[in-house]
């Protein structure tokens, strides 16, 4: 009757099918835990009773391990929750200083209550000690140093002891979901999720992630977009942490790893190794450069991310709010893949100082404003991308200055690129 009657509360208040069914369950747990306590302690003379106990005891167990089965925990925490919520209320009520052990049986659903002593020559203290003498009226062979339990269940636990109980189980339930929860998305750290946008609190955009919620702070967020409740929206975890409330999932639109892994995802040439991402340089919102090689000679890697038409790549820009991206190939050679790096510029020439990674790039007079970018935002994303300091010449420029005598200078053909941007 209880649970049919929290059944039509769940009905008609509008609670999605597959949390009705945990609210149903969580009510039986709840209301069923008093009587099992009371039933277990208190006993029944009748034979009606009795059944009437039996039935409580099944029906608890029975509920319990349904909600282990729904929440995904083990029921032997449930179990172990149970205990302590035991021995919490019988050290509250009967004798706080007593050392006790609570044991359940997961059959019946029947416990009992041990005292803990150690078997000393002398007692000194009563509540955790026992004489040798008084231990071996309970089993001729116990000696000195040896432990004894003796049951110590009382007859009169009664709803103090089983609200107490509840209460546990409620928190290690809790807990243990947690812990799920937790465990759950940090193996995923690094990683992309999808979620719907539940709210936006102090520019903190509040991710639905189903489970859990995950928190886009405002300096994760890429400047040129905004965010509304219910927007489906990809972001990448940069780090889940532990707090009091539960796991609290960080997660980042401008991270150069969303970059990487939007690309994982839509090229299955990167999914299978066949092509490699060596190097990403964002500045979200605006533009951003991927480096990418390819071992097998046949395929061509920028193609490859590219796709037919720009489909995959334009998937990617349409997904970061027309964020402009330059794809360019990797090279070992450092003064091809600087050259490349600075696409879709024309470079003559690239001289580099390996020891101190600093390198002299000279391109054409008018394709000088190009090369460095709005901003110097080119030149700065190709250094970014490489990893080396980026001096660029134009060609007017550079005959009027004599070279460093530790660079070696090398004329270079720049490989073919791809930029997407927005339509």
């Amino acid at each position: 009757m209880r649970a049919y009657i929290a059944w039509v509360g769940a009905e008609r208040s509008g609670i999605p099918t597959h949390k009705k069914s945990i609210r149903v369950i969580w009510l039986v747990v709840l209301l069923k835990i008093p009587t099992w306590i009371e039933t277990r302690i208190g006993g029944y003379k009748l034979a009606s009773k009795k059944n009437k106990a039996k039935e409580n005891e099944q029906g608890f167990l029975e509920a319990l391990k349904e909600l282990g089965r729904e929440k995904g925990i083990a029921p032997e925490i449930l179990f172990d929750a149970i205990e302590a919520a035991l021995i919490s209320a019988y050290k509250r009520n009967f004798g706080s200083a007593q050392n006790v052990r609570v044991s359940l049986n997961r059959e019946t659903g029947s416990y009992h209550v041990y005292a803990i002593k150690n078997v000393v020559e002398e007692v000194e203290n009563d509540v955790a000690e026992i004489s040798l003498g008084q231990a071996r009226a309970i089993k001729p062979d116990y000696e000195i140093g040896d432990v004894v339990e003796i049951e110590v269940t009382p007859a009169n636990f009664g709803r103090i002891a089983a609200q107490t109980a509840k209460q546990v189980v409620v928190q290690r339930v809790r807990e243990a979901e947690r812990g799920i929860i937790y465990e759950e998305f940090m193996s995923r750290e690094s990683d992309i999720i999808t979620g719907l946008v539940q709210r936006v609190e102090n520019r903190n955009v509040f991710i639905d992630l189903g489970k859990t919620e995950a928190v886009l702070t405002p300096t994760e967020q890429i400047p040129t977009e905004t965010y509304n409740h219910g927007d489906r929206i990809k972001a990448y975890i940069v780090e889940v942490k532990k707090t009091n409330k539960g796991p609290q999932v960080v997660v980042s639109r401008t991270h150069p790893g969303l970059l990487k892994r939007l690309f994982e995802l839509e090229v299955p040439e990167i999914q299978d190794g066949t092509v490699e991402i060596k190097s990403v340089a964002r500045e979200s919102g605006m533009r951003s450069k991927i480096a990418v090689y390819s071992k097998d000679e046949n395929v061509d890697p920028v193609g490859s991310c590219v796709g037919q038409k720009g489909m995959r790549v334009q998937a990617i820009v349409d997904e970061l709010g027309s964020e402009k991206i330059d794809i360019v190939k990797w090279n070992e050679d450092s003064a091809k893949y600087i050259a490349n790096a600075l696409s879709p510029a024309k470079v003559v020439s690239v001289a580099v100082n390996e020891a101190e990674k600093v390198s002299r790039v000279v391109v054409p007079d008018y394709q000088l404003s190009l090369a460095i970018g709005k901003e110097g935002q080119n030149a700065r994303l190709a250094a970014k991308l490489t990893g080396w300091k980026i001096d660029i010449k134009s060609e007017s420029q550079a005959a009027d200055e004599v070279l460093d005598e530790n660079m070696n200078e090398v004329a270079v053909t720049v490989d073919e690129s791809f930029t997407a941007e927005g339509e």
